[in-house]
């Protein structure tokens, strides 16, 4: 659902996930057709990386309650 509001709607990707400065730059890259769909890759990007941080930690947390 996020990677589809980040495709359509990258501005609002970022506000929902709580990144307000970051929304308000997309949202002025994004005022162009031109640079909607840098914008639409941006956001996506951010959002996979975003998920790719809190595995990470999920996975340290893990390994250090083991030890």
């Amino acid at each position: 659902m996020m990677t589809l509001i980040a495709i359509f709607f990258p501005c609002v990707s970022f506000f929902l996930r709580g990144k307000i400065v970051t929304s308000i730059i997309c949202l002025i890259l994004q005022i162009t057709l031109i640079g909607w769909i840098p914008a639409a890759i941006w956001a996506v990007i951010s959002l996979q990386n975003s998920r790719a941080d809190q595995r990470n930690k999920q996975l340290i947390r893990a390994i250090k309650t083991k030890s």
